[in-house]
C-alpha cells in the first residue's frame, strides 16, 4: 500500500508542480490536461488546458495534484505536506525556497525534537512542514 497527498489548485497546478520539481528535485511524470484526457467538454471554456492530473516523483514518494474546475476549489485546510530531510542545510534551503512569496506560519528553527522545524503556506496556497530531526 502507498498513501500519497493529492493537492487541488485554482488553475495554478502546472506552475506549482514545476516549482515543486525545481525545489524538491525529483521528476515530474506528466501533466495531463482536461483536453488531453478527452474531457474538455466537462469544464468551462478556457479551462481545457488546465491540469486534470499531474504527479511529481521524489525518491520513492509521489505528490499528485490537479486543478479543480471553477466553483469547486476549496483552500487547503486541516493538513500540511510534511518534508523530512537529513541535514539542517537542506531544511533551510527547502524552507527558504517554498516560503518565497508565501506566508511563514512558524519560522524555521530548533525545537525540542528537531535541529530545524518550520511551517509555511507557499505562494500556491499549499501548507508545508519542514523537519530535520536532531542528530541527523
Amino acid at each position: 500500500m502507498q498513501i500519497n497527498a493529492y493537492l487541488n489548485f485554482d488553475g495554478t497546478c502546472e506552475a506549482a508542480f514545476r516549482f515543486y520539481e525545481k525545489v524538491l528535485g525529483g521528476r515530474l511524470i506528466g501533466i495531463e490536461t482536461f483536453r488531453s484526457a478527452g474531457v474538455a467538454d466537462f469544464v468551462p471554456p478556457g479551462w481545457e488546458d488546465k491540469a486534470m492530473h499531474t504527479a511529481l516523483v521524489v525518491g520513492d514518494q509521489m505528490l499528485m495534484g490537479s486543478d479543480a474546475p471553477p466553483g469547486r476549489f476549496e483552500r487547503p485546510q486541516g493538513f500540511s505536506v510534511s518534508i523530512n530531510v537529513d541535514t539542517p542545510e537542506e531544511a533551510e534551503r527547502i524552507f527558504g525556497a517554498l516560503s518565497e512569496n508565501g506566508t511563514v506560519t512558524m519560522p524555521l528553527g530548533e525545537t525540542g525534537w528537531a535541529s530545524r522545524f518550520g511551517m509555511l503556506v507557499d505562494q500556491f496556497g499549499t501548507p508545508w512542514m519542514i523537519n530535520c530531526q536532531k542528530g541527523a
